[in-house]
């Protein structure tokens, strides 16, 4: 089984150098600096049984794998989330505010990595690359579940050297493959930290994901996936999707202070157009992420979500739970109207009632869901005080 990793480094003298690196060997980056790479890996199995044998996987790095190769942080992203996490390349990350050299995640201290899921868009292999016979998979790529996406980060992991994890951390999304990090990796990871995401995802969730699919599945350019190419791509189902998401990340409080009932600007009463000013935001939403974003890949991460369970096939979920071994913490948001803060608490005590060394915090915020990506202070105050934390 062939694997190589490229990396390329996008501070200091060699911000253009490309080597390339068989399995077990490190980048050498120095302490804080960024690097940013591909993993490639032939034959890889998904849970459902598929078998895809040629995977891509793009991935960033922070700061240096120490000699004990014990320093390590693996970032998980969130469901239109990328492994741009902290600054590199003159562009700031969405989690700017938690990485980097004297923050929460002091990259002078850890080697911090955040690749791209499978299934994604945004470097890895996912639904719009081309298949063997050259042609993008479409609707024929393997059903991907968050234990699949945990499975090809520890095979990168594993190629760059990394042994024992100092911290695996990441919300919604990310949040469930930190679980499944605690799961899957127990003897190798010291600390999670799962942010508004529950050990299996509810019945609410995945009600509002199937509303999303329904949404991109309904526009008639969606094509039955079969997009690519034709000059027409499902961009109005994508925004209608992107819109119901939106509704759940947010809260009442803060689109009433936003919003209010103020009127959009170009709003002339039609039925068709935008009336007010919160329709408008969320019409803007919708086209932002259609620049960035793939509709199959929406599909296929909202159905990885669906599938997440870390009591699934293993005998309930206490049974995992008895199977971590590292410290565990669980940070809800107190206005989450779809991660539940309630939920969470309580599969925090869970865990603790399995022998897991597990502790709930809470953050208050009117951000609601997303305020794991915009309340940075209050957020990097948890993390610091869970990291000072004794493992056991």
């Amino acid at each position: 089984m062939a694997e190589t990793l490229q990396v390329r480094r996008t501070t200091g003298s060699a911000a253009l150098q490309w080597a390339a690196l068989s399995t077990g060997q490190r980048p050498d980056t120095e302490a804080g600096q960024h690097a940013c790479g591909w993993f490639h890996l032939d034959d890889v199995v998904f849970e459902c049984g598929a078998l895809l044998p040629r995977v891509r996987v793009y991935f960033e790095t922070w700061g240096r794998l120490n000699a004990a190769a014990d320093n390590a942080v693996v970032v998980c992203h969130a469901l239109t989330g990328d492994a741009h996490a902290a600054d590199g390349g003159g562009r700031p990350g969405w989690w700017s505010g938690l990485i980097g050299p004297g923050r929460a995640i002091d990259t002078n201290r850890y080697f911090v990595i955040a690749s791209n899921v499978i299934g994604g868009c945004a470097g890895s292999t996912g639904p719009s690359d081309l298949a063997e016979d050259g042609r993008p998979y479409a609707m024929r790529f393997p059903a991907v579940t968050v234990r699949d996406m945990v499975a090809v980060q520890m095979r990168l992991l594993d190629a760059l050297g990394v042994r024992e994890l100092a911290l695996v951390i990441g919300g919604s999304l990310g949040g469930m493959q930190a679980w499944e990090w605690a799961v899957m990796a127990s003897g190798r990871v010291r600390h999670t930290i799962a942010i508004a995401a529950h050990p299996a995802f509810p019945p609410l969730g995945i009600g509002y994901n199937e509303a999303m699919r329904m949404a991109i599945m309904a526009d008639a350019d969606w094509q039955n996936g079969e997009y690519y190419g034709t000059g027409r791509t499902p961009q109005a189902g994508l925004a209608a999707a992107r819109a119901i998401g939106m509704l759940t990340y947010r809260t009442d409080l803060l689109f009433e202070e936003r919003f209010g009932r103020r009127t959009a600007e170009a709003g002339d009463g039609a039925p068709a157009s935008p009336r007010f000013a919160v329709e408008s935001y969320l019409r803007h939403q919708g086209d932002k992420l259609n620049r960035r974003f793939d509709a199959n890949s929406y599909l296929y991460l909202t159905r990885a979500m669906d599938s997440h369970d870390i009591g699934r096939g293993r005998g309930g979920m206490e049974a995992a739970l008895r199977q971590v071994r590292g410290r565990l913490t669980v940070i809800g948001i107190d206005t989450d109207y779809l991660y539940a803060p309630r939920d969470l608490r309580r599969a925090a005590r869970l865990a603790a009632d399995c022998g897991v060394a597990s502790s709930y915090r809470e953050l208050s915020s009117k951000y609601g869901h997303d305020a794991f990506l915009i309340e940075f202070e209050p957020l990097s105050r948890m993390v610091e005080e869970a990291l000072r934390e004794p493992v056991r």
